[in-house]
């Protein structure tokens, strides 16, 4: 036997105290499933972060920028996603035919290392050399996008860093390294924590 009735809609309908009504907890989107996902399945892992066309001229210096995506507790993230996007060495977006501009690498190198070999960007108008970097792993709704700056340029005039406090601007500056294969650019994003990078908030 059906009786008509309704649900207490709001703390004031109902005898249950106000405290009760908390929030619900916090959820991981998904699941999702890892074969409906591009990332990994046609590219091995030397050449999916690989921004120059193997075997093309290009004018440029060829560089590896590598770094991790460290934790609150300064642990390695092991299935963090890094995107990114620059201009090619004379400030232009794609660009050249021997240079793709997008480069993406996950972090399930030894150590959490995410790698990319490309060429160093130019200036475009009065922004210093630069990589955009999108960021994502689980756990997160949506991307992280940030900027990776090179320790030996000349980084002051740049008007998007001079919106970051100086303290803050190292937390975007990778830091060259002189290797047998080349120069060496390092930089770990830091996600929680007296370190942690400077993400920016884009429409």
């Amino acid at each position: 036997m059906r009786t008509e009735g309704r649900l207490p809609l709001s703390p004031e309908d109902s005898n249950i105290p106000r405290d009760a009504f908390g929030p619900s907890p916090s959820q991981t989107v998904g699941p999702y499933f890892h074969q409906g996902l591009v990332h990994g399945q046609d590219l091995p892992l030397e050449r999916e972060n690989l921004l120059v066309v193997p075997g093309d001229p290009l004018q440029g210096e060829r560089v590896t920028v590598t770094g991790r995506v460290l934790d609150g507790d300064g642990l390695p993230v092991p299935d963090a996603l890094v995107e990114v996007w620059q201009a090619d060495p004379a400030g232009r977006f794609p660009p050249d035919t021997a240079f793709h501009g997008f480069g993406r690498s996950d972090t399930r190198r030894e150590g959490g290392f995410w790698l990319f070999r490309t060429v160093k960007p130019g200036r475009v108008g009065s922004q210093a050399p630069h990589l955009n970097v999108w960021l994502g792993m689980r756990g997160l709704l949506t991307h992280l996008p940030t900027r990776i700056y090179f320790s030996d340029e000349d980084n002051g005039a740049d008007p998007v860093l001079a919106l970051v406090p100086p303290a803050r601007r190292p937390t975007l500056i990778a830091r060259r390294e002189e290797t047998p294969d080349g120069p060496l650019y390092r930089l770990d994003f830091h996600m929680q924590g007296e370190r942690e990078t400077v993400f920016f908030d884009v429409d």
